[in-house]
């Protein structure tokens, strides 16, 4: 299964290269079942990968000047901070047993990785539809944007600190259709964005699991050669086109999880 999972890691660097995010959405499956990690740890060893991954893809961006740091500060921040709490204070809040009804025992891993599920499903949505056009853009939410991406930083935080994904189905949404990103931009401070928010959120929590540097570094390695290709694809490519196609994969692996971990 492990060769499964190393092929599968050069994927989550290809995703992230060529749309920006997506590639937490194959992290933690691929580490829970085709690595065997439980949930817990496996949200902490995606944080590194997808954050490792996510920085040495937003170079060639840089380069490039497809990055608005000011908006990347913005949404940061507040990502970062809803990121410690949720990790340091909301996680370890949760009891092994959460509930039980009957015979079905609600555990805490079944609880994240139903919670991660549940996001890939409402990711997978996010990249199937078509964005609808805005013809006219308010003047007011214009004025308004750096609370609106200070919000939906909060929101990523949350997302990022419990199940370990970076949020980047959410946060080129929130670049493209609030502030009108272009597309190549939108990525380049995404992935700013999803390095910043993972490796922080990593090292200030990596005391809740003990690491096994040596799986972690070779799957991020991988990650991060898949990076590179995807960013170079991401040349000649466009990641809009394939967005639906990883959509219909994510809901169908959302789905799996679902039922895999109820029906065991």
């Amino acid at each position: 299964m492990e060769m499964f999972g190393y092929f599968a890691s050069v994927l989550i660097g290809i995703s992230l290269g060529l749309i920006g995010g997506g590639g937490s959405i194959l992290t933690v499956p691929v580490l829970v079942y085709l690595f065997g990690l439980n949930a817990l740890a496996a949200t902490e060893y995606s944080l590194f990968i997808v954050g490792i991954s996510s920085l040495a893809g937003s170079v060639s961006y840089l380069k490039n000047g497809w990055v608005n740091l000011k908006t990347a500060f913005i949404f940061g921040i507040p990502s970062v901070i809803s990121i410690f709490i949720t990790r340091n204070y909301m996680l370890p809040l949760i009891p092994d047993e959460v509930f039980s009804i009957g015979h079905l025992i609600v555990t805490k891993e079944i609880l994240l990785l139903s919670i991660f599920a549940a996001l890939m499903i409402t990711a997978s949505w996010k990249m199937i539809r078509k964005p609808k056009e805005d013809p006219a853009e308010s003047g007011d939410r214009q004025k308004h944007y750096t609370m609106m991406i200070a919000g939906q930083g909060l929101m990523v935080g949350v997302l990022t600190g419990l199940v370990g994904a970076g949020g980047g189905f959410m946060i080129i949404p929130a670049l493209v259709n609030l502030l009108k990103t272009p597309m190549k931009v939108a990525i380049g401070t995404s992935l700013i964005i999803i390095s910043f928010n993972s490796l922080i959120g990593f090292f200030s929590t990596m005391h809740h699991a003990a690491i096994d540097w040596k799986l972690l570094s070779t799957i991020s390695s991988i990650a991060v050669f898949g990076i590179i290709i995807g960013s170079q694809l991401s040349k000649s490519i466009d990641g809009n086109k394939l967005k639906p196609a990883f959509g219909w994969f994510t809901l169908m692996m959302g789905i799996y999880i679902i039922i895999r971990e109820f029906a065991s």
